[in-house]
């Protein structure tokens, strides 16, 4: 029992660390501007540009992911004994490539949504990243829960969406969405959103299915899952990027891709590498993006692997609000009612399921010492 707790801690933290240093570059890839050309006293203000090759850093995130795996894979492996194969029967053949292309889906879902809908809406949907994943759960793979289960989920839904939505920062990018999208929420936005989230679930639920059905699929680890999803991922959008050109003159597919494709798109790979070229900075940011993205997967598929994919989400909706409580403790900051009510609804869940599992525990060690008298 000790010996779970310390390995769940150490990857929390481990999830932690990198998606925070994760989220910073991410931040700075999306946006920072970069001078055209240099400043002169003719033109001390060029214009600017900004990285916008979403599917570009989704293979660099990928080739690296796949690349970082097999390394843990191979050294994780005993002497002597042969490395485990990516693809041990065929029937894992179909989850994988479900996995791939749900995962490397999600996320331009998600970037085209906001183009229809305001950031309020957004952040409210990604607090209820739970909800998906345990609907999928029960209607594809027909897993029940025990009741307290569901509502330790909606507490811990409700807990983050609260504290999300009385945050400072919350309210000034809801105002800037506003004055951008003076439209605010639309039907296609929602749509688009809601795919992302059933995407982003069934990503969640399927690896879970995978590592949970050996009898099935024989057995699957963490590492194993971790190169067998990026070695596809990366196969996809790398296919996507060399093909796109080719097919994109017809207009056919900008007219029923919710992608946001920038004008560069038909040459988006030459593109890409020629926006590096011109600024190394970007290039410094993109390769630590996809260094910090390729760790912290590592943490995810052992979590995975050795726990289940409600309990990572539960981890990741959680992230945010535990790094703001932080910075609360850290600076000195207050919370106010609405952000403490929160906390108490996310702890109060987390605890509350706790509680019940070590009583359940409790009561299958006294049935077992009962029944061995």
């Amino acid at each position: 029992m000790r010996s779970s707790l310390a390995q769940l801690a150490i990857c929390v933290l481990g999830i932690y660390a990198s998606f925070l240093s994760w989220g910073v570059l991410q931040e700075a890839i999306t946006t920072v501007s970069y001078h055209v050309r240099p400043p002169t006293a003719a033109e001390p203000e060029p214009p600017t540009e900004r990285f916008t090759f979403s599917i570009v850093l989704n293979t660099i995130q990928s080739t690296f992911a796949a690349i970082t795996g097999f390394l843990y894979l191979f050294f994780s492996t005993p002497a002597g004994q042969k490395i485990p194969s990516i693809f041990p029967t065929k029937k894992i053949l179909f989850p994988l490539f479900l996995v791939s292309i749900s995962s490397s889906l999600a996320s331009p879902f998600g970037y085209a949504s906001l183009a229809h809908i305001d950031y309020l809406t957004f952040i409210l949907a990604k607090s209820c990243k739970l909800l998906p994943v345990m609907f999928l759960h029960l209607t594809i793979f027909r897993k029940r829960y025990p009741l307290y289960k569901y509502g330790v989920v909606l507490l811990v839904t409700l807990g983050v969406a609260t504290f999300t939505l009385h945050h400072p920062g919350t309210s000034k990018k809801v105002a800037a969405s506003a004055a951008k999208n003076q439209s605010g929420s639309s039907m296609w936005g929602i749509f688009l959103l809601s795919i992302n989230l059933l995407l982003d679930g069934l990503t969640n639920t399927t690896q879970d299915h995978v590592f949970s059905s050996p009898q099935i699929y024989t057995r699957f680890t963490g590492p194993q899952m971790m190169v067998a999803q990026n070695v596809l991922s990366t196969l996809l959008t790398s296919t996507y990027l060399l093909v796109m050109p080719h097919l994109s003159s017809t207009g056919i597919l900008h007219a029923i891709l919710p992608i946001p494709i920038p004008p560069s798109t038909e040459t988006e790979l030459t593109s890409a590498i020629s926006f590096l070229s011109r600024h190394p900075e970007a290039l410094k940011h993109v390769l630590g993006f996809a260094a910090c993205g390729a760790v912290g997967q590592l943490f995810i598929f052992y979590t995975l692997s050795r726990f289940s994919s409600l309990l990572l989400v539960t981890v990741t909706v959680t992230r945010k609000m535990l790094t703001m409580l932080l910075s609360v403790f850290w600076f000195g900051h207050s919370l106010s009612a609405g952000q403490w009510l929160g906390v108490g609804l996310v702890f109060g869940g987390i605890g509350a399921e706790a509680v019940v599992q070590r009583q359940e525990k409790k009561a299958k060690e006294r049935a077992k010492a009962a029944k061995s008298q």
